[in-house]
């Protein structure tokens, strides 16, 4: 008899609905009721849609979410809470967690309902399922590809290496990047060699 699947759900493939979203498409300025539509896409193939309530003028804000799930109408609210930023400057929204209460600034769509991701046993991020020789295999290639990006900096148009005979302080602080760079790339080789 074959062994059951063990594939975990990946919170890398779910839909989400995220306060960066919210916050950049004007859903959560301060007293306003503001409702739209969050849709998601594969290659251009709509994969699906919500339609989406903020209201911040209530005493006790809100997310209202409404959408079909399995042929079954699903409506519901989220409660958001505004924090004041530890930089004095404005306010930072979080979604309280319906399962949870935890506070978080994203919420995935498994099963039924948009929640925190504590909420769900068995799943993991794609990254965690790759063997650490194939998690060592792309850090190996970010720092290549890191230490490329450094050296296109140095030798853009108009980059001044020098100003009145003496190196500036841009260009010796991307030098003393691109040598660690270099050295942990070396380094890094060195220890894939030996896996």
């Amino acid at each position: 008899m074959p062994k059951p699947h063990t594939f975990p759900t990946l919170y890398d493939d779910l839909k989400t609905v995220s306060i960066s979203f919210l916050n950049k498409h004007g859903y959560l300025k301060p007293n306003q009721i503001q409702n739209g539509i969050i849709t998601w896409s594969i290659e251009g193939n709509n994969t699906g849609s919500i339609s989406i309530l903020s209201n911040t003028q209530s005493e006790s804000p809100y997310l209202e979410l409404s959408y079909k799930y399995n042929d079954k109408l699903i409506d519901y609210r989220v409660q958001l809470v505004a924090i004041p930023s530890n930089l004095g400057k404005g306010i930072i929204w979080y979604f309280i967690c319906p399962s949870t209460a935890k506070r978080c600034k994203k919420l995935y769509l498994i099963n039924t309902y948009f929640y925190h991701r504590l909420a769900f046993k068995g799943c993991m991020y794609k990254k965690q399922t790759l063997s650490k020789r194939k998690r060592y295999s792309d850090k190996l290639i970010d720092s290549c590809f890191q230490q490329v990006e450094l050296i296109e900096q140095l030798y853009k148009k108009n980059f001044k290496k020098e100003y009145a005979g003496k190196p500036t302080k841009k260009y010796l602080n991307l030098n003393r990047k691109i040598q660690i760079a270099e050295k942990i790339l070396k380094h890094e080789i060195e220890q894939w060699k030996e896996k």
